[in-house]
């Protein structure tokens, strides 16, 4: 299944992202985040444009609200969205290092999200020191830098994820 364009629209969802199509029904998806953290917390999606690369919202037809993703079955002809649920977002924190922790929901109509590639976009604060790292790049699953206030080495290592059904 390919991805479209929708009018006016950067979708910002790349190869890494593999969809499939399951009949137009809603289901609530999270995605969980794992890593290793070394002197570092409160790793999260920085700003409201965050690219979860479902980045932008559009009305849907019907009158239904919007999605930040919308695409067309190829076979079906049917309409399927996902949408961030804004209010979901967590950070993950010292405590939640090495395990899966939910960061955000999914609602998606139609389409069921499998894979998920971490970019450039996220945010964290030293644990001890509160020094604030921003465009944090998790492309490479692996990230670190230095923390100036307590003369310590940062990062946040081995990432991975998991879409779990809500």
């Amino acid at each position: 299944m390919r991805l479209q364009e929708t009018k006016g629209v950067t979708t910002r969802i790349t190869t890494s992202r593999k969809l499939i199509c399951e009949e137009g029904r809603m289901v609530k998806f999270g995605l969980q985040f794992k890593a290793t953290l070394e002197n570092i917390s409160n790793v999260r999606p920085e700003g409201d444009d965050f690219r979860w690369y479902l980045k932008s919202s559009v009305p849907l037809k019907g009158g239904r609200g919007s999605a930040s993703m919308i695409q067309k079955c190829k076979l079906c002809s049917r309409e399927n969205s996902i949408d961030i649920l804004k209010d979901t977002i967590k950070p993950y924190n010292a405590d939640d290092s090495e395990k899966f922790k939910t960061i955000v929901h999914f609602e998606c109509r139609g389409l069921e999200p499998v894979d998920f590639q971490p970019q450039a976009g996220f945010a964290a604060e030293g644990t001890e020191s509160g020094t604030k790292f921003s465009e944090i790049n998790l492309l490479e699953k692996d990230w670190n830098d230095y923390d100036e206030k307590i003369k310590e080495s940062v990062g946040i290592y081995e990432v991975t994820h998991q879409f779990v059904k809500i």
